[in-house]
């Protein structure tokens, strides 16, 4: 019996290792293709416990895993051309399922890199295509959506061929190049300091407009007013004339006493006046007479009688 423990025990350790190599487990993430010969044999893609033939010996049964879930690959710095003739920069990605795991497995042999290659290709494809009938701004706007179905539909066929069903595609980003970067600065740039000109001349042509208006407003005040000064002066003037009028009537001497004292005034007025006038002139007539009555003014001597003619005695 000790004799035949050790077989026993090897026996059951080969027992142990060819079902261990007879069995595969499938988890929620993954798909099994089971290839039997160079030829599928079969496609696990409910999670649990199979069976296969041990060791896959002389290219016996051999499982090959897939991902069950769903991936993503990215696309980065794609330069594309819009329907106005500049280049732009977009950066995209693809979420995508391996859906039948046997024709992925016939076309690229079950390896991502691969079809993720192809997938790209076709990617890049439709992107510059979708672009290319479009202007820059549609990405921007409510149209980025329908941009993106369109590029998904173009894919379909390439990824069903694949066995691989497309879930989403989407841009995440869409930039200016470097050189349409700085055409855009320059054009903006030109653009506000054409903006900016526009409103200097609007502004120097409403303050030449509020000038000219303050200007005129400021000729007519001074008009008006000149012309209510020189009114004003004339009633006064007028006024003037009525009062001296009024004093002379109701008292001749005194008003031409006046007049006389303020000739003084005007004429000796200044200290370094010199006058040279005769004694008895009229201008000094008030000064003439100590009391400062008027001097009487003198009239020419008359004229002397011419002689009577002599008495003619009667003759006798």
């Amino acid at each position: 019996m000790n004799n035949r423990l050790p077989y026993v025990l090897i026996a059951i350790g080969v027992l142990l290792i060819v079902a261990y190599s007879s069995i595969f487990v499938v988890t929620q993430r993954q798909q099994a293709i089971v290839v039997r010969f160079g030829q599928i044999r079969a496609v696990k893609t409910e999670p649990g416990l199979y069976f296969k033939l041990p060791f896959a010996f002389m290219d016996a049964d051999r499982v090959q895993y897939v991902p069950a879930q769903a991936l993503r690959f990215d696309l980065d710095n794609i330069r594309v051309q819009v329907s106005g003739g500049k280049f732009y920069e977009v950066d995209a990605f693809m979420v995508y399922r391996i859906a039948d795991a046997r024709r992925f497995r016939e076309t690229v042999s079950g390896d991502r890199e691969s079809a993720e290659a192809r997938l790209r290709t076709r990617l890049d494809s439709s992107l510059r295509r979708v672009y290319g009938l479009r202007g820059f701004e549609s990405a921007l706007s409510d149209e980025r959506a329908a941009m993106m179905r369109e590029v998904r539909q173009d894919m379909k066929a390439d990824a069903d061929s694949l066995g691989i069903r497309i879930e989403d595609v989407r841009i995440r980003r869409t930039d200016l190049t470097q050189e349409v970067s700085q055409q855009t600065f320059d054009r903006m740039k030109a653009e506000r300091l054409a903006e900016a000109e526009l409103i200097r001349a609007r502004g120097n042509e409403e303050g030449q407009r509020r000038r000219a208006i303050a200007d005129r407003q400021v000729v007519e005040i001074v008009a008006e007013a000149q012309r209510e000064s020189e009114i004003l002066r004339g009633e006064g003037e007028g006024e003037r004339t009525r009062i001296f009028a009024d004093a002379f009537n109701r008292d001749p001497g005194f008003f031409a006493f006046y007049r006389s004292m303020n000739a003084y005034n005007a004429a000796i007025a200044n200290p370094e006046t010199t006058l040279v006038i005769s004694p008895d002139s009229e201008f000094f007539r008030y000064f003439n007479s100590a009391a400062g009555a008027a001097a009487p003014a003198t009239s020419p001597a008359p004229a002397p009688a011419a002689a009577a003619p002599a008495a003619t005695a009667p003759a006798n």
